[in-house]
């Protein structure tokens, strides 16, 4: 009985050695293709700190910042402002997203223009006196 015992925690232990196993950087840009959205998701999210890997990941997170989910929008243009310098392709792309009908979205963008370029960040207008301002 031990024998058979160790063998089904041998084979156990053999087949869940790869699930904590982090997804390669290639993996990760077929998910951001996949059918699923929460793949495509999930991948977005963790390409944001693939750095080492900038120049494969940034075209995949301009192509994702046009995608028609709103999150998965969302996470690309924060995840562009991650790369800061690196991303300077993505400027366009990022003024677009200024205008997205979502205001998380548009607000990540003022905040990802400003790490990768603050010459092209929007300013934003001083609040002002009076009205719902409760300083006033």
């Amino acid at each position: 009985m031990k024998v058979q015992t160790c063998t089904v925690l041998l084979l156990c232990a053999l087949l869940c050695g790869g699930c904590g196993r982090k997804k390669s950087t290639d993996e990760l840009l077929h998910d951001l293709k996949g059918a699923q959205e929460r793949d495509r998701l999930v991948a977005v999210r963790l390409l944001q700190h693939r750095e080492e890997d900038a120049a494969r990941v940034v075209p995949a997170l301009i192509e994702s910042a046009k995608n028609k989910a709103v999150d998965i929008r969302l996470s690309a243009v924060i995840g562009l402002g991650y790369y800061g310098e690196q991303a300077k392709a993505a400027i366009p792309v990022l003024q677009t997203a200024l205008k997205d009908r979502d205001a998380r979205v548009r607000q990540a963008a003022r905040i990802a223009l400003s790490r990768i370029d603050p010459k092209f960040a929007p300013k934003t207008a001083p609040l002002k006196h009076g009205g719902n301002d409760p300083r006033s």
